[in-house]
């Protein structure tokens, strides 16, 4: 495939814990689906991401009805030196109905201090590793006790168990409440966020995020494949489709590079385990649009900013 697109020197420093994570982050999601459970694409896929300079891979403890981490541990335990070339994120709290756990009568949401310690230790067994480099709450829980969670994350953090937290889809209030509870910084949001979905540029999580020198983690940056498919806004896939020919890419790596081109540092979770998408959309790493360009495909997809 060539010389990896994502420099090893082009990463992002998180705030806290000494952690290094990659320009763009290799998501895990659809692992179990995509790979129908044989380990010789799950090989592929990690080669791939490496070859590209993609270190990060993006997991949580329910992808592929929580059976993603233990493929993805098959692997690791497989070839035990890739431990040190990568980082291993993966965020907990989402309680699904799910025959690997039979105790739960509804999908809900579950923060509380005992809970996140219990999961980080099966996704610490499922993916046969000592440590997880991020842990991110992966969705806001009315019933939280910031309190009782910020006990848990430091309990793992002290334990070495954890090296840096953050979170998912949480409020740039709901950020504020539980970072006020904790003596260490959280180091990241995680949010829907692409062309197509442009509400954390609107709603204060991006302002939040720069104001305390934080990253921002991007799910869906080709929103759901629909930039990929072409099934975009005509305005919006017309003119991603020129800028592509006049840069000699695909079309998702000028979406990609519009996520990029924001001053706070936005790591796209590329959420495909093809090697050929995959580096159709990291070419995106090479490429810094021009502040116009920037604003006319933010127009296009419908924003007003004038």
């Amino acid at each position: 495939m060539g010389e990896a697109v994502v420099s090893k020197h082009n990463v992002v420093a998180l705030a806290d814990g000494g952690v290094r994570l990659s320009r763009l982050a290799a998501g895990c999601w659809r692992l179990v689906a995509q790979s129908k459970g044989d380990l010789r694409a799950v090989h592929r896929f990690i080669d791939a991401a490496l070859q590209l300079g993609i270190t990060t891979f993006d997991h949580a403890d329910i992808y592929g009805g929580y059976e993603a981490e233990a493929l993805f541990g098959r692997a690791l335990r497989e070839r035990p030196s890739l431990r040190g070339e990568i980082e291993l994120v993966s965020k907990c709290s989402i309680a699904l109905v799910s025959p690997h756990h039979p105790e739960h009568r509804i999908t809900h949401i579950d923060s509380r201090g005992s809970s996140i310690v219990t999961a980080v230790e099966r996704s610490l067994a499922a993916l046969g590793v000592d440590h997880l480099d991020v842990l991110l709450l992966h969705r806001p829980d009315p019933l939280m006790d910031a309190t009782d969670v910020a006990s848990a994350l430091t309990r793992l953090r002290d334990q070495g168990k954890v090296k840096a937290f953050g979170v998912s889809n949480f409020s740039a209030s709901q950020f504020a409440l539980l970072q006020s509870r904790l003596s260490f910084p959280l180091v990241t949001n995680q949010v829907e966020f692409s062309l197509l979905e442009t509400s954390p540029l609107r709603d204060g999580t991006l302002d939040q995020l720069q104001q305390l020198e934080r990253a921002a983690m991007a799910w869906s940056p080709l929103a759901g494949g629909r930039i990929v498919r072409g099934d975009s806004p005509p305005a919006v896939s017309s003119l991603l489709s020129r800028l592509a020919r006049q840069h000699g890419v695909d079309p998702s790596a000028i979406a990609i590079a519009w996520l990029l081109r924001l001053p706070v540092p936005v790591i796209p979770i590329l959420g495909t385990i093809d090697p050929s998408h995959l580096g159709q959309a990291a070419l995106g790493a090479t490429i810094t649009l021009d502040r116009q360009d920037w604003f006319e495909l933010y127009a296009a997809a419908g924003n007003r900013f004038a």
